[in-house]
């Protein structure tokens, strides 16, 4: 009777857990059997597990094998687990089928990668989180597929080793070097879109007033609603949004990186994602490719891909009704959790969205709308497809007029670079404002620090309450206005809001005159 154990991670949502592979050989009727809650995909690993042994060259133990993944009531789903599972085989056979694999140690090496049935190693996803959570858990040493290496490497803290076949980790852990063949490695196949870097914002010739409040919404952090016939700009705006952002801190870049990873979306070459993503999905995407879903446990959607970024809903109301309500809770919380039979995942969503709509389905009800072929009805029922919860949760809300001909001549516009310094300014003014709490940015802050805040300056609140009086803010309403009021003082470089902040915050969020 022969047992070893070495060590996987297993992926729920962004959070990692160390598994403990355990293998139990034993003289009785040969069998593999494979406990702890595996999915399909793992129970599958016995059979790729023999073939990639038998071809790395060794022998396969003719002994009733049986493989725990402790904990056993944790679910453990996907290929990841092959690697360790055939060295902790290799590892406990005895007699003529040993490897002379070391076993001393071996319970202190993370082993992450799939096993090709010729014995090459598979890149697999979520490579970086579960090597975090290694690290963290207190298991430095990691052995990845080759193909992942890069991406492990970007783990602080994490001895790692690349392998591109089971040969070279047999070697590795004292089995004969002799089997080490030259293979092709296997590289990760991701479906990450090609990056596209945002236009300058010089191409953008007036529009004065919704170029300002692109650049409220960018220095705060504030979602955006931009409303106008077709051809006026709105898509073009809100494209040149991710280039007015800063670059995402060293923690805000290892968090984005990570949910590219689990997604498969994330190429590994260029180091950490250090810009702002950047998701644009279309009208007809469903709930679980904007939200995530899918079988077992959930995979990121859109949502998630854009933390820390921006989300764009271009033509938002052709976008279903489940799929623009199911927004509301990450627009609140900043995170959010998919339940599935298989299980529930937690996924960071704080992300910047954009609201891009026609006035209505023909999309001239603009001015006096009196080139629309709509009804009154039509009208209100087509915007009326953005509920009033949903856009209550939107700080900004600007009209975007047609440029007129003297407009079209005028050229000259600001550049990206010079509204990107102003709105880096105005983050860091922010961020040292907030230095000792949670949030880093004036969309995050709570109502109640906000009002902490404000106590010093209760003249402020004047223009507030009579557009609660007048029933154009609700109490959420109200709390978004101070924020917006901190984001132009910050960039004003003033130390806090003025009167007229209020007032340019409350033409932002209603659109009406509040002096």
């Amino acid at each position: 009777m022969g047992t070893a154990t070495t060590r996987a991670v297993s992926l729920v949502g962004m959070q990692g857990h160390v598994v403990e592979v355990q293998a139990h050989l034993a003289a009785s009727v040969p069998g593999f059997t494979l406990v702890g809650l595996p999915d399909t995909a793992l129970s599958e690993s016995r059979d790729r597990v023999r073939a990639a042994v038998t071809s790395t060259g060794l022998s396969w133990p003719v002994k009733k094998i049986t493989v725990n993944l402790s904990p056993a009531s944790l679910r453990k789903q996907g290929s990841a687990y092959d690697l360790a599972i055939a060295v902790a085989v290799l590892a406990g056979a005895e007699g003529p089928s040993s490897a002379g694999l070391r076993r001393t140690g071996l319970d202190r090496v993370v082993h992450l990668g799939e096993l090709g049935l010729d014995g090459r190693l598979q890149p697999v996803r979520g490579v970086l989180p579960a090597v975090a959570a290694a690290v963290d858990a207190g298991y430095p040493d990691v052995v990845v597929a080759a193909g992942d290496l890069d991406e492990a490497r970007l783990v602080p803290g994490a001895r790692v080793v690349g392998a591109a076949s089971l040969a070279e980790v047999v070697a590795l852990h004292g089995g004969p070097p002799e089997l080490v063949r030259d293979v092709v490695t296997v590289r990760p196949t991701r479906t990450a879109l090609s990056a596209r870097l945002p236009g300058d914002l010089a191409d953008v010739l007036g529009q004065a007033r919704p170029r300002a409040a692109l650049e409220v919404a960018a220095a705060g952090g504030h979602h955006l609603l931009l409303v106008g016939p077709p051809g006026a700009g709105k898509t073009m705006l809100a494209s040149r949004l991710p280039g007015i952002l800063p670059d995402l801190t060293d923690r805000e870049a290892v968090e984005v990186t990570a949910v590219h990873s689990v997604a498969g979306t994330f190429d590994p070459g260029g180091g950490l994602i250090r810009r702002p993503p950047f998701e644009d999905p279309h009208h007809t995407a469903t709930q679980a490719a904007v939200v995530g879903g899918g079988s077992g446990i959930p995979r990121p959607g859109a949502v998630s891909r854009a933390h820390r970024g921006v989300l764009f809903l271009d033509e938002a109301p052709e976008f279903g009704a489940k799929v623009l309500e199911t927004l509301r809770q990450p627009l609140e919380q900043g995170e959010l959790v998919i339940h599935r039979s298989g299980g529930a995942a937690r996924y960071p969503a704080r992300f910047q969205l954009v609201l891009a709509a026609n006035p209505c389905p023909c999309g001239l009800a603009v001015g006096k709308g009196l080139e629309c072929t709509c009804s009154p009805t039509v009208r209100r029922r087509y915007f009326a497809r953005l509920s009033g919860p949903l856009l209550d949760r939107v700080d900004v809300q600007v009209e975007v007029q047609p440029v007129d001909r003297v407009e079209r001549a005028e050229g000259g516009a600001e550049p990206t670079a010079a509204v990107a310094a102003r709105v880096l300014a105005a983050r860091e003014a922010a961020r040292a404002r907030l230095a000792d709490t949670p949030w880093s940015t004036n969309a995050e802050m709570p109502g109640r620090f906000l009002r902490d805040l404000l106590r010093p300056h209760a003249g402020l609140l004047g223009p507030i309450e009579r557009a609660m009086t007048d029933g154009q803010l609700s109490l959420r309403g109200v709390d978004r206005v101070l924020r917006m009021a901190w984001t132009i003082a910050d960039l004003a470089g003033r130390g806090a809001p003025t009167v007229p902040d209020v007032g340019n915050a409350l033409l932002l969020r209603t659109g009406g005159d509040h002096g």
